[in-house]
């Protein structure tokens, strides 16, 4: 028996296997060739990073694993992407179609996976098991690691292949997300493609240690070295770690030494590199070295895999002639898919805001904490919904910031109500993957002057993919944090930074006021298919107020008119609705009657209830807890200047805290921070005129 015989033994592989493989990997190399030609006529626009060289660790991982697993990709991921969607068509006629759609996507046509969205650097298909690529450098490896607690929680037999490159493995993500799989133990196999440089930069200058695989230890999981220039070494040791992961016993790291054949982007002239260690690297060329083998072996003849490499040139010419001559998306859809569709109707709308009058007048109904309301709406949805799981830094036995999660631990178990490590980015990135494949997570991050460390999981990942995937994904996960000054515990912990995240489209934006809103609008926020920021204010925990003890739901996007008024609107949200009311209070007494809205959710943004109590007023102050340059305050009075200048008596005026960093000595606090004096002031500079 040869070498190669007995591989396809013990691997339990046959000729049409391996021919496939041939099949596969050229397929990826003529498609990146011919990638690279459309790029050098500005066929293709934009970056593109060719995978050519690299063919044997997406085809030899890819062949590892079966068609319920899930993958995630990275910027250099076209030939990932087809050796998973060539796993999953099983005529001629779906494979073609498939490199069609490749092609189609990367020529930016309305034809191609994510309808010309993603492009080469964000290929996705979602509905298929590929969770996309990214073209954040290492953006992938959270989101894979959620996808494993996703598998791991929902009893799967299903693995996650999580590929990355060495330059990736300097970063945070890699270690955050290493880290958390391993004490979860979860069915993970992360492969690094180890081709030597990131971008230009020698992995022998980025690392201390000479393999990724040496950091294994660190993390108490398996970490190998293998040739990932030879398909079949890395389909075993795929195929041992997928084992491995399907008992339970956790993820597994597998670096794959590979070379590409091209620079980082078409753009690089490679200088960081020698003619020398290009051929040596070429004449170890994945294709002909494993057709030579089936050669060699006599398992297939030269007339059989030429034919197979020829077959794989006409298919990529037909995907070419197929993606050209498909039409550009229409600039009319272009705002389609940045949001999973709402699921409220006018009566739900109508109902909630009887229920809000009714809240407003009973004055037997209950009443209960802010931080007991959140409480209770984790609780009944959990209970609702097996899929809905919190995780994050101390929610777990302790309770959370300010016991805000108490008691769901005991209900729940650990499994359900997870702590984490103090891993902000791998927290996000966990909620982005667990929410694209199968769970509802609701993520505690303890301060939102910590949500930055996460920013490009929630941002990038988790608020794009939606729309870069062309619609075919959804993220349903909830960030709860809490934000604001009151406490003296200085800058970073005190700020209120919700205008970061009204920036960012495809995600929502929710800061409640009450206890009755808080419960309301967090379950609304669980049972929302879009990623949604929700913030509390640290100093409203033990507010109480009326709470209904039947089920409900707030509608995201409609204001409250907390308090009806005709000389001035007064527009806020969070905290300082209690310092608005407070301040129209003492103004009632004098004859002046303010008209409080409070926003409740800042996105989506009910600009129609400010802009009609503008036109009856015909004055508008601001309150917001934030800086006052940057705030939320300026796109709100955008829209209204838009939309109702000609009713406005005097210029808007602003109320907002003082912009410099949250100081700690009380007195200081106080004087940064909108109190009720200064928002009365507001008020009367409003009626003078400005």
């Amino acid at each position: 028996m040869t070498k190669l015989q007995s591989v396809m033994t013990s691997q339990q592989l046959t000729k049409d296997d391996l021919l496939t493989m041939v099949r596969q990997m050229a397929e990826i190399r003529a498609f990146e060739e011919k990638v690279y030609d459309l790029l050098g006529r500005n066929i293709i626009k934009g970056a593109s990073h060719l995978y050519a060289g690299e063919e044997a660790v997406a085809v030899g991982a890819m062949s590892a694993i079966g068609p319920d697993d899930l993958i995630t990709s990275t910027h250099r991921g076209h030939g990932h992407c087809h050796a998973h969607g060539d796993q999953h068509a099983s005529t001629l006629e779906e494979k073609q179609e498939h490199l069609n759609r490749m092609m189609a996507e990367l020529c930016g046509r309305a034809t191609g996976y994510c309808k010309g969205r993603g492009g080469s650097m964000h290929i996705a298909d979602v509905v298929k098991g590929n969770l996309g690529a990214t073209g954040i450098v290492g953006g992938n490896i959270p989101v894979a690691t959620g996808a494993g607690l996703s598998v791991s929680m929902r009893k799967t037999d299903q693995v996650v292949l999580c590929f990355f490159g060495d330059g990736a493995a300097q970063t945070g993500n890699f270690h955050e997300s290493l880290n958390m799989a391993s004490l979860w133990k979860l069915p993970v196999v992360y492969v690094i493609e180890n081709n030597l440089y990131g971008m230009s930069v020698p992995f022998s200058k980025a690392s201390s240690v000479p393999h990724v695989a040496d950091r294994a230890k660190a993390y108490d999981i398996p970490g190998e070295v293998i040739d990932g220039m030879d398909v079949l070494a890395v389909r075993e040791a795929v195929l041992r770690a997928a084992e491995r992961a399907r008992k339970g016993e956790g993820p597994s790291l597998i670096e794959c030494q590979t070379y590409r054949w091209y620079g980082h982007s078409r753009s690089d002239p490679r200088k960081y590199r020698t003619k020398e260690e290009e051929n040596a690297w070429r004449e170890r060329d994945p294709i002909t070295s494993l057709a030579g083998r089936l050669i060699k072996g006599k398992v297939a003849t030269k007339k059989e895999t030429d034919a197979v490499l020829a077959d794989a040139q006409r298919a990529i010419e037909k995907a070419t002639e197929f993606a050209l001559a498909s039409p550009h998306p229409p600039a009319s859809e272009l705002e389609d898919d940045v949001y999973a569709p709402d699921f409220w109707t006018p009566d739900m709308i109508e109902s909630e805001h009887q229920l809000r009058q009714r809240v407003a007048e009973d004055a037997t109904m209950r009443k209960i904490s802010y931080s007991q309301a959140i409480v209770e709406a984790l609780r009944e949805e959990m209970k609702r919904d097996p899929a809905v799981m919190v995780m994050g830094e101390d929610v777990g036995l302790y309770g959370g910031a300010y016991g805000a999660t108490r008691g769901l631990f005991e209900e729940f178990g650990g499994e359900r109500v997870r702590d984490t490590p103090i891993s902000e980015a791998a927290i996000a990135g966990a909620a982005v993957g667990a929410a694209m494949s199968g769970m509802r997570p609701v993520a505690e991050i303890m301060y939102v002057d910590f949500t930055p460390l996460a920013m490009d999981q929630i941002a990038n990942q988790g608020a794009k993919n939606r729309y870069m995937f062309g619609g075919r994904t959804m993220v349903p996960m909830v960030i709860r944090t809490e934000g604001g000054a009151g406490r003296c515990i200085a800058a970073h912990h005190s700020q209120s930074l919700e205008a970061l995240w009204l920036h960012f489209p495809g995600i929502y934006l929710v800061m409640p006021s009450t206890p009755y809103d808080a419960k309301g609008l967090l379950k609304s926020a669980i049972r929302d298919d879009n990623p949604i920021m929700f913030i509390e204010h640290k100093m409203l925990y033990g507010v109480k107020g009326p709470v209904p003890e039947e089920e409900y739901l707030i509608p995201l996007g409609v204001a409250d008119v907390k308090r009806q008024g005709t000389d001035v609107t007064m527009v806020t949200y969070s905290r300082m609705v209690h310092r608005a009311l407070e301040a129209a209070e003492k103004l009632a007494q004098e004859g002046i009657s303010v008209e409080v809205i409070d926003l409740r959710t800042l996105k989506p943004l009910d600009i129609e209830t400010v802009v009609a109590s503008v036109m009856k007023t015909g004055r508008l102050v601001g309150v917001t807890e934030a800086y006052k340059t940057g705030s939320v305050l300026g796109e709100i009075f955008t829209l209204v200047n838009e939309q109702a200048f000609d009713y406005l008596d005097a210029p808007m005026v602003r109320v907002a805290a003082a912009d410099v960093p949250v100081p700690m000595s009380e007195a200081l606090e106080d004087a940064a921070i909108p109190n009720t004096e200064a928002v009365i002031a507001g008020i009367r500079k409003v009626l003078r005129g400005g």
